[in-house]
């Protein structure tokens, strides 16, 4: 049976997703953002000639949503007649038509939506959930909670979080710190130790908001606590200072969710700037670009937990060669039909072929605005 097809068809729709409550984390209370009310999606629905179909998605948070999707309108014409088989030519021809914007953030951000719904497409064509498509280690990994440690909620409430979260079956459990008084990021960090006991995995998140001084001091205090990284203790660009972290203490570093390309992944990575990177494939163009770097990432022996996005980074980190983490954020689900299952502190991947997941009817509802190319 042949391969060859071409797109006929694409639809761009952008979405709301409101928060139930506000969300800060430490950028908040250094007065550098505003609390978190929604995110924007960007997705994008490809069928073609033969019938095949796909749907990919990217997001931006406070700011950016619009403009993913102005762009995307922009360039996806030129996906109709190409063959959905040839990803990479694809989102060669797309990035080059808004090369003059650049090749990094809003520009390859609004290509993730594309690129991810051709990898959805191609692996739902060959009857495969996208991991095995690309090739899976495992089809279960380590998974943590992020959604239910952010700093406006106050310390009993993140242990009862926690508690439901173990029970549900998540692995680890992170929390925000990054607090203008440190002494209140100790006081939290050691409540939640004692309340999850030593032999649950902890992580702490500082969302970029401590000096270099500050973290070194932070990082040698949080060593009692058996952490399993300590992410984001500086800013993203600073991968001499994220190098000098991940060298002189004993717990590892993480960082790499706010860079927008490849390119800036290869500066952390050749700085030795972390233990284990985080990228995010929404934010550095789509799979295309992820499985670039996860290659210079594991040539480097680095440990992988993709951020955000679970439904597409269960996948991908399914196909890493290391041992990596997924990141359990529940505030995606009134998108989809499907859901995602934990158990034994373990995410499983679901053999629902490509990525798994169809548009509920919420989703269509918060739809703001959308776009049709094709017949």
């Amino acid at each position: 049976m042949s391969t060859v097809d071409a797109i006929r068809h694409v639809k761009l729709s952008t979405a709301r997703l409101p928060l139930a409550v506000p969300i800060s984390d430490a950028k908040v209370f250094t007065g550098r953002q505003k609390p978190m009310t929604e995110v924007v999606f960007l997705f994008a629905e490809i069928t073609t000639e033969l019938g095949h179909s796909g749907i990919g998605f990217s997001y931006s948070k406070r700011a950016g949503g619009p403009a993913q999707y102005a762009h995307a309108k922009e360039v996806a014409q030129g996906l109709l007649g190409e063959d959905p088989n040839d990803i990479g030519k694809i989102y060669t021809k797309l990035l080059w038509a808004g090369a003059s914007v650049g090749r990094s953030g809003v520009a390859t951000q609004a290509l993730a939506a594309i690129d991810i719904a051709l990898y959805d497409l191609k692996a739902k064509r060959a009857g495969l959930s996208l991991a095995k498509f690309l090739g899976a280690y495992r089809d279960s990994v380590q998974t943590y909670n992020t959604s239910g440690g952010f700093l406006n909620a106050s310390l009993d409430e993140v242990k009862d979080r926690a508690t439901v979260l173990l029970e549900e079956g998540i692995g680890g459990i992170k929390i925000k710190v990054g607090l203008p008084d440190s002494a209140e990021d100790l006081r939290r960090v050691a409540g939640i130790r004692e309340h999850i006991g030593w032999d649950v995995p902890l992580m702490v998140d500082a969302n970029q908001q401590w000096d270099r001084a500050t973290a070194l001091r932070m990082g040698r205090q949080l060593e009692q606590f058996n952490l399993i990284w300590i992410e984001e203790p500086l800013d993203a660009y600073d991968f001499e200072g994220h190098a000098h972290l991940a060298n002189v203490l004993d717990t590892p570093i993480a960082t790499g969710e706010m860079l927008a390309s490849v390119a800036e992944h290869k500066g952390l990575i050749n700085a030795n700037g972390c233990d284990i990177i985080q990228p995010d494939a929404p934010r550095v163009g789509g799979i295309t670009q992820f499985l670039r770097l996860a290659a210079l990432a594991d040539e480097r022996g680095l440990g992988l937990a993709p951020h955000f996005a679970m439904e597409i980074h269960l996948h991908l980190a399914a196909a890493y060669p290391r041992e990596p983490w997924v990141e359990h954020f529940d505030w995606l689900d009134p998108l989809f039909n499907e859901r995602l299952e934990t158990k034994n502190g373990r995410m499983l991947v679901p053999d629902r072929p490509g990525l798994g997941v169809t548009l509920s009817d919420q989703a269509r509802t918060w739809t703001t605005e959308s776009v049709e190319f094709g017949a």
